[in-house]
């Protein structure tokens, strides 16, 4: 009677935890929170912690936005956090694989917090940015921007790379490089060195540009004829984006091969840069003055050899998970 008894309390406790894991309760979430040394990674922790939501709090998975969308399909992953252009491929192959994606707004109060600990602006993402959303979605935002080598980028290729971003934007094919306008050009650039060749450019467009110029070491003469472009995960916006802004690059200046590169991106990629194994990265703004600044990631080792060339496109922090894990807000974390 008594094996009986246990048997029975065990089948009620087994009920239980299936119950609750149905519920999406009894444990830590799974959060995706961008690669290691990312702008993602730095920026999913600033997040969390303005809900006051520590490390311990939730498993983090250290992945790229397309291997964590992925996550998200599979049940793996609860959310996923991304620095994205909008709209973006990935969210968008995500709702038609999963039929039921839904996009995390951030409170005022958490965006408040958010502002004074980075340099993101608050962000209204309209409603019909996507079809599966019903409301605006309340985010934050930076830019995203593309940082020269100073040591290997001379004044001239300088000038030829700021241009045909510019000018051949209209023979890019990627959704975001309407972005990429003389309008918007010097958008991210404030308080960064600029190329000089860069600066050339745009004064010659017409523009102001106010910024430090960088001293550049690199001549035409000693010019090298294989170069690299850091973008970032295959699943992001920088990868496909920095493969077509390079085969444009390959196209209109002559005796230069540039290659795209996957990388963890922003944070990598100006490391790199520093260290002389990158010609020319992508990075969001944030990353790019913490890098010139020696702060954060950069901590008493200023990267010095890097060079704004020009804006790229607005990047905008999405966050996305899936109806059936029934978290509407960081706060059913808690």
């Amino acid at each position: 009677m008594q094996k009986k008894n246990v048997r029975i309390l065990m089948f009620v406790l087994v009920g239980l935890l299936l119950m609750l894991s149905a519920c999406g309760g009894g444990g830590k979430k799974n959060i995706a929170i961008g690669p290691p040394a990312s702008e993602t990674n730095n920026l999913s922790k600033v997040i969390l912690a303005a809900y006051g939501i520590e490390d311990s709090d939730y498993k983090a998975f250290q992945e790229g936005f397309g291997d964590a969308a992925d996550g998200v399909q599979d049940g793996n992953i609860d959310i996923s956090i991304g620095i994205l252009g909008l709209p973006a491929a990935s969210i968008e192959s995500l709702q038609a694989s999963a039929g039921d994606v839904k996009m995390i707004s951030l409170s005022d109060e958490a965006i408040k917090k958010i502002e004074d600990e980075s340099g993101y602006k608050h962000f209204t993402i309209p409603k019909d940015s996507y079809d599966f959303l019903t409301e605006d979605i309340q985010t934050v935002t930076a830019y995203a921007i593309m940082m020269a080598n100073t040591d290997t980028i001379d004044e001239d290729l300088g000038y030829e790379l700021a241009k045909y971003m510019i000018e051949k934007a209209s023979e890019n094919t990627h959704s975001q490089a309407k972005q990429m306008i003389l309008e918007n050009a010097l958008n991210g650039a404030e308080g960064l060195p600029i190329h000089p060749g860069a600066k050339k450019y745009y004064e010659e467009q017409g523009l102001t540009v106010a910024n430090e110029v960088a001293e550049v070491s690199a001549t035409k003469e000693n010019r090298k004829s294989e170069l690299t472009l850091g973008t970032g995960s295959q699943g992001g916006t920088y990868y496909p984006l920095g493969g077509e802004i390079a085969n444009l690059w390959n196209k209109y200046i002559d005796d230069i091969n540039v290659s795209n590169m996957e990388t963890g991106a922003s944070v990598e990629n100006l490391s790199s840069i520093s260290k002389g194994e990158m010609d020319i990265g992508m990075t969001v703004h944030v990353p790019a003055l913490n890098a010139v600044a020696g702060k954060a990631d950069f901590e008493g080792n200023p990267v010095q050899n890097a060079a704004f060339i020009g804006h790229v496109y607005p990047e905008v922090v999405q966050i996305v998970t899936r109806e059936k894990t029934k978290i509407n807000s960081f706060d059913d974390l808690k």
